[in-house]
Parts: C-alpha cells; structure tokens; sequence
C-alpha cells in the first residue's frame, strides 16, 4: 500500500468490570458491562468500517468485552491478544500501533484508560464536529469509542497525524 493510503484506528475502552478480591487483570465485567459491549459492537458495526486487525489487552475483562462486541459485527477480524496493551503508557501504546503491517487498513485497539484517552486525545491533530471536546469533557468511559483517521503508514503514526472522526459512549 502506498504512502497515502487512508487508515483508520478505533480505540475502544473495556466495558465496565466488577471490583473483586482477585488481581485487576482477572477482573470479569460486570452486568452493566455486559450490557455496554454489544452496545458498542453495534455502534462499530454502524460506521460500516471492516477491521484488518483487532488488536485487545490479554486482561480478562477486555478480553470479555471483545467477545460480546465481536458478536454485533458483520467480519470478525483477525485477533491478537497484546499483554503490552494492559497498564501501556501512550508512548507504549503509539510503538504498539507502530508494529502493525502495512497491509492492514483498519485497525481496533481494546484496552484501558488513560491509555486509550490518551492515545486518541494524541492522535487527534484535528476534529469533525464537536466530537474531540466531547470526548475530552467525558473522560473516555467504559465502552466509549473513538474513531481517528490519517494518511500514511502504520510507522508514521504520532502526534496530531490523525483527524478524530467520531466519539462515542453507551450513556450519550
């Protein structure tokens, strides 16, 4: 593919996880959770786009989330489970997306805040609409979704190369 071919990032935060006595990265999600992710699988399978890759943090309840999301969309995609993807920094995060092949077009990253706000809230050199105020005023929740957009490869992926398309949340 060409320097100038268009790609597309969603990054989707888990759906909400119950507190438990367990560790953090077995935390299953919680009823309300399992409401949200197909919420969120629907509102992808809304955009129309047709993912090359998801990309999901190997912690339970992103792992849980990706699986009732999975179920509301028209292709399911090639899966990889990331471990870097739990409690990744931004800079984690943008080397991550760096590695992805060039031959993937469209790719979605499952996995945690302030992870996922802050690599969206990177990305975004500019916005349609009100969608970056908005996804900044909320704080990313549980289930919230951005969807950014950039020309180039995956490697060229940094600050502000990217437009932010459209945000999302289950309670808007």
């Amino acid at each position: 593919m060409s320097a100038d071919t268009p790609r597309r990032i969603v990054l989707l935060r888990h759906a909400k996880a119950e507190w438990s006595d367990g560790t953090d990265h077995d935390r299953p999600l919680a009823e309300r959770g399992r409401h949200d992710a197909p919420a969120a699988g629907q509102k992808l399978a809304q955009t129309g786009i047709t993912f090359d890759l998801a990309l999901c943090s190997s912690a339970a309840r992103t792992r849980e989330t990706w699986k009732l999301v999975v179920q509301e969309l028209p292709h399911r995609p090639k899966t990889s489970y990331e471990e870097r993807l739990y409690e990744a920094s931004l800079g984690e995060l943008i080397a991550l997306v760096n590695e992805t092949p060039d031959e993937v077009r469209n790719l979605l990253v499952i996995g945690h805040n302030p992870g996922v706000h802050a690599l969206a809230d990177a990305l975004a050199g500019s916005a349609e609409g009100d969608a970056l105020p908005r996804m900044n005023r909320s704080g990313f929740p549980t289930s919230a979704l951005a969807v950014v957009s950039f020309t180039g490869s995956w490697k060229s992926v940094e600050h502000g190369v990217g437009t932010l398309l459209d945000y999302w949340t289950p309670r808007a």
